[in-house]
């Protein structure tokens, strides 16, 4: 039984930089769930975050500490729609007499 459940939620991009071994392991928990690499490290940090006793410890007794942002989070394109073309007055050359 896998150790995993996977279900669909709002996602964000961002970068991570893995060991090689590490992201060939997540590619192929991945493929046995049948599921994508982003979702199986997703739900396996919400995993270790649950279980880690000494995490939800410190989270209880600090619950509004400010830490430095280190994960690489990319912009989310903007929603505001592009403004559209406008097309350029066509030249009219002069006849010439």
């Amino acid at each position: 039984m896998a150790l995993l459940t996977v279900k669909s939620s709002k996602k964000i991009d961002a970068t991570l930089r893995l060991e090689e071994s590490t992201a060939k392991m997540i590619d192929r928990y991945a493929a046995f769930l049948q599921v994508s690499a982003d979702e199986v490290v997703d739900k396996g940090m919400e995993y270790i975050f649950t279980k880690d006793k000494d995490f939800q410890q410190h989270l209880s007794s600090q619950p509004n500490i400010q830490v430095p942002a280190s994960l690489r989070i990319k912009k989310a394109p903007s929603t505001v729609a592009a403004p559209k073309k406008v097309a350029k007055p066509s030249t009219v050359e002069a006849s010439r007499a």
